[in-house]
């Protein structure tokens, strides 16, 4: 990874009365998203504040434009290096001092930003929360002005939080040592529980609390069957060669693996996992976020903070650890608000592995990972709406029929008389309990039913049970599925803790003593049998009309042709291509076809700054699209007469 610059500019423009003009002269837009403008003024009120914005939604925006707006330094609390070069990239590239300490640095590097941030030179400061503890960081804060401190991916304070990192607790210093200047708590993933967490440990006061829906509408979320994965994988990657994606694996090994046969395929994809050696960790990641390689195979070390907004998929390999997690993940896909996909490749193997990895935590942590997997493959598993189970998890609902892509609302799956096999399963439930005096869990029923005589079965007696056996003719993983639908269907109860097991409910009873019919649903179709109903997000804009995220046409050819200049600035400048214009601008220009600089700055995402920047060439560009394609018309045909 390349040296980061230094920022050296002169202090930017002050817009004390109008976020709407600071917004359109630094990042180039003319309106706010949901939330944003609300969450500016009070962050300029000088409020506490708690944020929850999904992936994409613009919470980073909710600071970088307040420290334009009021002299002094907002201080960036952020989990990793990668983030904080990236925006800073990206603050530099719209005229806003701003800057980072961290590891990367070398020691003259680090002399001559604390020279800068004791002359005020900068408005924005990135700063890891390890950093607090280092040397006299606390005591030089002290003297730089500090108006606010900025909390990023603030979920990693709490324990209850899928990403608990200890080194956040001592944020709770800074509190202690500046108790008049206000926090700002951002983050995109966390239930109640967790929010409650992060404003007791950062010790928020009455903050002003902004909680934004769950639901991202551009991401297509479906669910492929894990068989012959990999030919599935290579040809879902082929269909959008030209996009960006991510390849999330539950192993080292496996990413390593999937890389590995990607590459070999013809495919420009590079691993990403803690074991890697640092430097080749960050050279990976840094060819990913520059399009020189367009597939990452990562572990769930890749990925928090990444600021690439053209993320065009997520495909889950393995099964995650929890619907947090998933949703966490997939939130690094169209975070430009484009249209992304969301693959997970779903097996009861990867349920019977998840398993396995619960057996090396403690006892307490382990009942709380059973209880998000419970969660997660309820997810996979569910014939219902995607979109709507996950938002729920979140305490949202979604409106019947509000779902903009999911392949369980594109094509519901099949249902058929599962009658038969919930008669067996349920009065296997009863028979159990009858002989024992006690009831077990799923794994053990699914046991007795297709005969497996082991160890426990035999020691409780279950091998003289009537149903021993009586489901031999289906696979052991059948069973197991059936029981987690006749959960989902209301039929059994399943109990909390580690030790969880079945009980019938009332209507599982109605049912079994009644013969009651049960509609069982089918496993989801595989990825090729689908893929007619979920255009490549690279093709959807070919559509007449726009596509089903209501995106506007655009010119494609024109559109790739932007693309590459745009990665040649972007290789000049040593940056990553988003800093230049993200894909978004790209379209716009491509659909509208701006003529000068004043119908340039209409574009969204062109600021004042990167039109002086970057205008001439883009205009240029387009100036000789234009003109060869009018070169190539046809000259009208003159009507005889």
């Amino acid at each position: 990874m390349t040296a980061p610059p230094e920022h050296r500019h002169a202090v930017a423009t002050l817009f004390d009365a109008d976020p709407k003009a600071a917004l359109k002269h630094h990042f180039g837009f003319d309106a706010f998203r949901p939330l944003q403008e609300e969450i500016v003024l009070d962050v300029l009120a000088g409020r506490d504040v708690f944020a929850l914005l999904p992936t994409g939604g613009g919470k980073s925006l909710c600071f970088q434009l307040p420290a334009v707006m009021r002299e002094g330094l907002t201080v960036v609390i952020s989990p990793l290096i990668a983030l904080m070069k990236d925006q800073v990239d990206g603050l530099d590239a719209a005229g806003v001092p701003a800057t980072f300490l961290n590891s990367a640095l070398d020691p003259d590097q680090v002399r001559r930003r604390l020279r800068d941030l004791h002359e005020g030179r900068y408005r924005l400061l990135y700063l890891a929360p390890e950093r607090l503890g280092v040397g006299n960081v606390l005591r030089d804060l002290a003297q730089w002005n500090v108006v606010r401190f900025a909390v990023d991916e603030a979920h990693c304070i709490s324990e209850w939080g899928h990403d608990f990192r200890p080194e956040y607790r001592r944020l709770a210093e800074v509190r202690r040592t500046f108790p008049e200047v206000p926090i700002l708590a951002l983050t995109a993933t966390a239930t109640e529980r967790v929010r409650r967490d992060i404003v007791s440990s950062l010790h928020l006061r009455d903050p002003a609390r902004y909680v934004a829906s769950f639901n991202r509408p551009n991401l297509h979320y479906r669910v492929a069957p894990k068989t012959d994965t990999f030919r599935s994988l290579l040809a879902f990657v082929r269909q959008r060669h030209k996009e960006s994606g991510i390849v999330y694996a539950a192993s080292r090994r496996q990413a390593e693996s999937l890389a590995q046969k990607l590459s070999a395929a013809g495919i420009a994809a590079l691993p990403y996992h803690a074991g890697l050696e640092p430097r080749r960790r960050a050279y990976n990641q840094e060819r990913f976020v520059r399009d020189d390689a367009r597939v990452m195979c990562a572990t769930i070390a890749f990925g928090m903070g990444i600021d690439k907004p053209n993320v065009r998929y997520v495909v889950h390999h393995d099964l995650p650890k929890s619907l947090e997690s998933y949703y966490q993940e997939t939130g690094r896909a169209g975070r430009d608000g484009l249209v992304a996909e969301c693959l997970l490749f779903f097996s009861a193997g990867d349920v019977a592995k998840q398993h396995g990895f619960l057996e090396e935590k403690d006892e307490r942590e382990r009942a709380l990972a059973l209880e998000s997997l419970r969660t997660m493959v309820g997810f996979a598993e569910t014939a219902e709406c995607r979109r709507a189970v996950l938002l729920r998890h979140f305490g949202e609902t979604l409106e019947a029929g509000a779902c903009t892509g999911c392949d369980n609302c594109a094509a519901p799956r099949a249902t058929y008389d599962g009658t038969l096999a919930a008669q067996k399963l349920l009065s296997t439930v009863v028979r159990v309990r009858q002989t024992s005096g006690f009831s077990v869990g799923l794994t053990h029923l699914a046991d007795v039913l297709a005969g497996r005589a082991t160890e426990k079965v035999r020691a409780w007696y279950h091998d003289s049970l009537s149903t021993f056996g009586i489901g031999n003719d289906v696979a052991h993983a059948h069973w197991l599925a059936v029981g987690r639908e006749l959960v989902r269907l209301g039929l059994l109860r399943q109990t909390p803790g580690l030790r969880s097991v079945l009980e019938l409910t009332e209507a599982g009873r109605a049912t079994l003593l009644e013969r009651r019919t049960v509609l069982l649903t089918a496993a989801p179709a595989a990825v090729a049998r689908t893929r007619a109903k979920h255009p490549p997000a690279s093709t959807a804009a070919r559509t007449e009309g726009g596509n089903s995220a209501g995106e506007p046409e655009f010119d494609e050819f024109l559109f790739d042709e932007l693309r590459t200049l745009r990665k040649r600035l972007a290789d000049e400048r040593d940056v990553p291509a988003y800093v230049i214009f993200p894909d978004t601008t790209l379209r716009a220009m491509a659909r509208d076809l701006p003529r000068n600089p004043t119908e340039l700055r209409r574009i969204p995402g062109v600021g004042d700054k990167k039109l002086q920047d970057y205008g001439a060439p883009f205009l240029a560009a387009l100036e000789a699209y234009s003109a060869a394609r009018e070169s190539a018309a046809p000259e009208p045909q003159r009507s005889p007469g």
